[in-house]
C-alpha cells in the first residue's frame, strides 16, 4: 500500500505522524507522497479540505483518511489514541469507499476560463461593497441578487458554511448543490428567494456580474480576488472524492456528534 500524510502543523499533529509513520513501516506500507493510494489527514477537517486541494489532481485515484485531534470533524474517524488500531485495520482489512460529490466551479474572465473543485462549498463576496449579480439557473433568469454573498455548498459541506446562514443539512448520497444566501438586500430592483435551495446533479447555476465590482472567491479555504470575472458556473462535479471507511461511521452520527450530543 502506498500513503502519504498531511498533518496540520502543530506538535501534536506532528508527532502523529511520525508515530503512523514507523507503524507504517513496522506493516510494510510504502511511503509516496507524488502519487498515494491513500491519503492520512491528521488535525481537523480543515486539514483534510488541505488534503484534498493537494492530491485533487489525483481525486478519483486516491481515497482520503482522517484522524482528529480536536473536536470531532465529519470528515475524521478516528481518534488520536486509536493510531495503532487504524493501521492493524488498513494492514488486514480492505476498506468500504464511500463516494462523496463535489461541487464544480467554471470561471469565466474576458482572457480565460477557470476550473476549480470544492469539497465543502463555493462562496462568493464583493470585495470592497455589496455583491450584485444576476443568477440563472439552467440558462434561465432565476434572481437577480444584492447582498453580502452567495455560498453553493455539496452535501458533506452543507453543515458547515451554508448551515450558519439557515441552509439544509443535505446527506451526502444525495448528488446536489445547496444555494444559499448572504444577507440579501430585497426590493423592487433586487428580488431574491430568500431561502437556500437544491440543485440536482444534472442542472447548472450561472453567476453573471452586473457591475464592474471585485470579487473575493472561497474555493473551501483557498481565497482569490479578482476584477476581471465575467460570470461563474456551478454544477455537481461528474468526479467524487473517495473515503476509505474501515468501520462504519454514518452521517447521521457525524451529525449528532457535532451538533445534539453534549
Amino acid at each position: 500500500m502506498k500513503y502519504a500524510v498531511i498533518d496540520r502543523g502543530d506538535t501534536l499533529s506532528q508527532s502523529l505522524a511520525e508515530q503512523f509513520h514507523q507503524l507504517a513501516a513496522e506493516r510494510g506500507f510504502e511511503r509516496e507522497d507524488a502519487e498515494p493510494d491513500i491519503v492520512i489527514s491528521i488535525g481537523g477537517d480543515g486539514t483534510m479540505l488541505q488534503a484534498f486541494h493537494n492530491y485533487v489532481h489525483r481525486v478519483s485515484k486516491v481515497a482520503f483518511v482522517g484522524i482528529h485531534t480536536g473536536h470531532l470533524g465529519f470528515y475524521a474517524d478516528w481518534k488520536v489514541n486509536e493510531l495503532e488500531e487504524l493501521v492493524s485495520m488498513m494492514a488486514a482489512s480492505e476498506p468500504i469507499i464511500v463516494r462523496y460529490p463535489l461541487a464544480e466551479i467554471e470561471v469565466e474572465t474576458p482572457t480565460e476560463k477557470l476550473q476549480y473543485y470544492a469539497l465543502n462549498e463555493f462562496t462568493l463576496k464583493g470585495a470592497d461593497a455589496t455583491l450584485v449579480v444576476q443568477m440563472n439557473v439552467n440558462d434561465e433568469p432565476f434572481e437577480m441578487f444584492r447582498g453580502d454573498g452567495i455560498v453553493i455548498s455539496t452535501p458533506s459541506g452543507s453543515t458547515a458554511y451554508n448551515k450558519s446562514v439557515g441552509g439544509s443539512i443535505v446527506h451526502p448520497s444525495i448528488e446536489s448543490l445547496q444555494i444559499a444566501e448572504i444577507a440579501s438586500i430585497n426590493n423592487r430592483v433586487y428580488r431574491t428567494l430568500g431561502s437556500s435551495f437544491l440543485l440536482p446533479r444534472h442542472h447548472h447555476c450561472d453567476i453573471i456580474s452586473k457591475k464592474e465590482q471585485r470579487l473575493v472567491l472561497a474555493i473551501d479555504h483557498v481565497s482569490i480576488q479578482r476584477s476581471d470575472i465575467k460570470s461563474i458556473r456551478c454544477s455537481v462535479s461528474p468526479h467524487k472524492v473517495n473515503f476509505a471507511r474501515y468501520r462504519p461511521f454514518p452521517f447521521w452520527n457525524r451529525v449528532r456528534d457535532a451538533f445534539i450530543d453534549m
